[in-house]
């Protein structure tokens, strides 16, 4: 009886089709998948990865149109391309602190420092609610962008946005009140 493909032992689900077509295959796929990978690590999720395909897709492999080697090769490329976007495209996640650094406070005694917090806080008190929530988040509980779309249910993108506006909004709110204070002493 003639001896049929790797993969279309593995199609059929033989024993043991999975570990000859690893044996086989497996050094051009480790080969593509350390050349398409940021680390060692992400390029062994990658090989696991393409080796699950192969072995979900084996049934569609057609002699007539390639060779075994370069179906895998295929599925391999695919699979690692997929897996390159999907890492382009995460966003990454910073703290406000570090994204818009605030210069420390110069009040120096107690009563100094109750009326710049009262400043401050009135003046957040005029952002737009959606800035002012983010803004209170952040900075009043110490969340980060992530933490805050997850508890808001918003974007991180669109978090991010509100936090960025309501930080250059609420300087100008409070210079603004600085400056009024100042033309009123």
């Amino acid at each position: 009886m003639p001896r049929t493909g790797i993969l279309a032992d593995v199609a059929a689900g033989r024993s043991e089709a999975m570990e000859a077509c690893i044996a086989e295959f497996g050094g051009m796929v480790w080969s593509l998948a350390l050349k398409m990978s940021p680390s060692r690590e992400d390029a062994e999720e990658g090989v696991q990865e393409v080796f699950i395909d192969v072995w979900r897709h084996a049934s569609r492999y057609d002699p007539a149109v390639s060779s075994e080697a370069t179906f895998v090769a295929m599925i391999a490329r695919r699979r690692l391309i997929d897996r390159h976007r999907r890492r382009a495209s995460r966003p990454l996640f910073t703290s406000l602190e570090s994204s818009f650094p605030m210069p420390a406070p110069v009040a120096t005694s107690p009563l100094e420092i109750a009326d710049e917090a009262a400043r401050v806080l009135r003046c957040l008190d005029r952002l737009r609610p959606e800035e002012r929530r983010v803004l209170e988040l952040a900075l009043g509980e110490g969340l980060t962008q992530a933490a805050i779309a997850d508890r808001t249910g918003l974007p991180v993108g669109t978090v991010k946005s509100h936090a960025r506006r309501g930080l250059i909004r609420l300087r100008q709110l409070v210079a603004e009140d600085c400056a009024t204070t100042m033309a009123i002493s």
